[in-house]
């Protein structure tokens, strides 16, 4: 079967809830975190706050001095993880075959469904309509046969754009050669510095290079890396944990993060989103995982199991924040994750002697959480909150 693989990713997609949500925001930058004159960082900005080059991960501070004008809106991840959840919804409506990469973006394989919604560039036009007609947002797709051309791909042309990547080998290497030699994977801050003062600047220099010298410079494996990306060849596939597997959720930032309080608030929410999933699939998980990946593209992950199958939100906090307590931050992070695996249907695997009459103490706490969830479902995400380890206030901060 003809392999179409999509990347959708929302444009500017924490600021852009805002504006659509406080239409007196539209038109106007707007910058998503801390404030002006406080200590923290900014989460997410508008493309007009972007001009003035602010940017995720930047002092909320140093945005303020670069425009003064804008507006501070502190971080309502539980209104974003809604807004994620209905766009996901939209997406299932194309294909089963779907990886989240964050509340944002995700990867979808549609090469089943060309005889239900055509080709890759019209089921693409039919996502981005139905995220507009029903979200009021935009979102901006790569299509391509690879996850790689894909991802690239959908940031050529943002906001709202459609890029198509051609599957002629030809031309795709024709496709790739102008884009700087920083639109590969795994070429970051670190690995792009030196590999422009050797002369590779672009894709093309790259498809140009002998293997041996780039070897010499970056490494033998990363060479053969970067050589079969730079051929546009990703032989990949999509991620898709069934519930039988796991449930994860990750965020990446817009720029690497240095602020460890920032991080694991991050990580909290996710933890949070993650068990409300977990409960919501009937499932109790016996282990726990924490991803981190570094500016360089290294990535880490770390799991313990639980004392028994957990559900309930204290478990899973506890978890997560021994499991980041435990490594040190001692560079910047691009991405997040929190996911739980091995899970049952089952909540204990023996029975506890010294449990009192009323239940053990993880049963009241996962009816604790349950109780919450149904009042978030019938009442919406933001009706209970758990404090962030970004401010959160109402209404804007000048």
């Amino acid at each position: 079967m003809h392999r179409i693989i999509l990347h959708v990713d929302m444009d500017a997609f924490y600021a852009s809830i805002e504006q659509r949500d406080h239409p007196e925001y539209r038109g106007r930058p707007v910058v998503v975190g801390a404030g002006p004159n406080e200590r923290g960082v900014v989460a997410a900005s508008s493309y007009e706050a972007r001009r003035f080059g602010i940017h995720s991960a930047m002092p909320s501070r140093e945005a303020g001095r670069r425009c003064p004008h804008a507006v501070f809106v502190p971080v309502n991840m539980a209104r974003y993880v809604e807004v994620s959840q209905q766009i996901a919804a939209i997406l299932s409506r194309f294909t089963p075959l779907v990886e989240p990469l964050s509340l944002d973006e995700a990867f979808l394989d549609v090469s089943g469904g060309a005889a239900l919604f055509g080709d890759g560039a019209a089921i693409a036009r039919q996502i981005k309509t139905a995220i507009r007609a029903e979200t009021q947002l935009t979102a901006s797709v790569g299509v391509a046969h690879n996850m790689f051309l894909a991802k690239l791909a959908s940031d050529l042309d943002k906001p709202d754009g459609l890029t198509l990547v051609p599957e002629d080998p030809a031309e795709i290497l024709a496709f790739l050669a102008p884009l700087p030699v920083g639109r590969l994977w795994g070429v970051g801050k670190v690995t792009r510095p030196k590999l422009e003062a050797a002369g590779y600047r672009t894709i093309g220099d790259i498809q140009r290079a002998d293997p041996a010298l780039l070897g010499s410079l970056v490494g033998r494996d990363a060479a053969a890396h970067f050589k079969r990306l730079a051929r546009g060849e990703d032989d990949r596939e999509l991620e898709l944990d069934g519930e039988e597997k796991s449930i994860s959720r990750e965020y990446t930032f817009d720029v690497d993060c240095e602020s460890k309080d920032v991080i694991r608030g991050v990580l909290m929410d996710l933890v949070d989103d993650v068990g409300r999933q977990l409960r919501k699939a009937g499932r109790y998980a016996g282990v726990a995982r924490l991803k981190l990946r570094w500016k360089g593209f290294e990535t880490i992950t770390r799991q313990r199991p639980f004392a028994s199958p957990a559900c309930d939100d204290f478990s899973l906090r506890t978890a997560a924040e021994g499991l980041f307590e435990a490594e040190t931050i001692d560079q910047p992070v691009r991405l997040v994750g929190f996911g739980v695996s091995r899970l049952q249907a089952e909540p204990r695997q023996q029975l506890d002697l010294f449990a009192d009459a009323a239940g053990p103490a993880d049963s009241k706490r996962e009816r604790l959480n349950r109780t919450v969830d149904s009042l978030r479902d019938r009442l919406g995400d933001a009706t209970i909150g758990r404090a962030s380890a970004l401010p959160r206030k109402d209404g804007p901060r000048h």
